[in-house]
């Protein structure tokens, strides 16, 4: 597998692995033609999974080669691991503030962000969305920085970054096309409607790997900005969405455990 991103630009490696993150979410909302449910603590599991993969990604792909990227270059470690990182927070909630979006399982009239008229579908979509973001940028930086030739980034660690975002992207696209399928809509539009939060994150991804490649003193501020972001979407949403049924949490937070032990074998296997 290393050998064949070795081939592409930085760019380019940015934008193939962000297209299989964005296919994992279309795979994940795509059960939607084989059910029109799925079991309540199946689906928490999942997103708890998902919380523990995120964590471990947060830390073992961005901040700590964040941390060791600052020191290389001369600059002052945990300053720019604290920057990098509140500034990650900081913006995602901005956004959350700002963009309108529901999370899955809530009433619209719960709907996050600025006042609109919205449809309930637009407004789920938004909320998965919001989560890509972070994912997509996190995946773009990691390769963007293997391109700095520092010890601390590797072509290894960016692909394990990508491959454990894309395993965490299966159960977000099942939160978007469940939910709708339920409601009423079409296996089709369900569909549609639950891989296009995904769509966000070969754009992001790209963005984020052209900027470090313009700006590699800044490299150590964009892996922990993206991992302040990243750890901003599980503390707010992914866990208490997992956690919100009471005699499910003690799976949900073995399942985060597992998530997270799966995320940083991957990044030190193949880092």
């Amino acid at each position: 597998m290393i050998d064949f991103f070795m081939q592409f630009s930085p760019v380019t490696q940015a934008l193939i692995a962000t297209l299989f993150t964005w296919g994992a979410t279309a795979a994940g909302a795509a059960l939607v033609f084989f059910t029109k449910d799925i079991n309540r603590k199946l689906m928490d599991s999942m997103l708890g999974f998902a919380a523990g993969v995120m964590i471990a990604a947060s830390f073992w792909s961005l901040l700590s080669p964040g941390i060791e990227m600052a020191e290389q270059l001369g600059q002052i470690p945990w300053l720019s691991a604290a920057i990098g990182f509140m500034s990650g927070g900081i913006f995602m909630r901005l956004i959350d503030k700002f963009l309108p979006h529901l999370h899955p399982g809530l009433e619209i009239k719960n709907a996050e962000g600025v006042k609109t008229s919205w449809q309930r579908s637009t407004l789920l979509v938004l909320a998965i969305t919001l989560h890509n973001i972070p994912e997509g940028l996190a995946v773009g930086v990691a390769f963007g920085a293997v391109a700095a030739d520092l010890p601390s980034a590797t072509l290894g660690g960016a692909i394990a970054l990508a491959v454990g975002i894309g395993i965490q992207n299966f159960p977000e696209g099942t939160a978007v096309s469940m939910p709708l399928r339920r409601e009423g809509m079409s296996k089709g539009k369900s569909f549609l409607l639950g891989q296009a939060s995904g769509m966000v994150e070969p754009i992001a991804g790209v963005i984020g790997a052209l900027f470090v490649l313009k700006m590699q003193s800044l490299l150590p501020y964009a892996l922990c900005f993206a991992a302040g972001a990243m750890i901003f979407v599980v503390v707010e949403e992914l866990i208490p969405e997992s956690q919100r049924k009471y005699e499910n949490i003690d799976v949900v937070t073995m399942t985060t455990m597992i998530g997270f032990s799966v995320m940083m074998i991957l990044d030190v296997a193949l880092g």
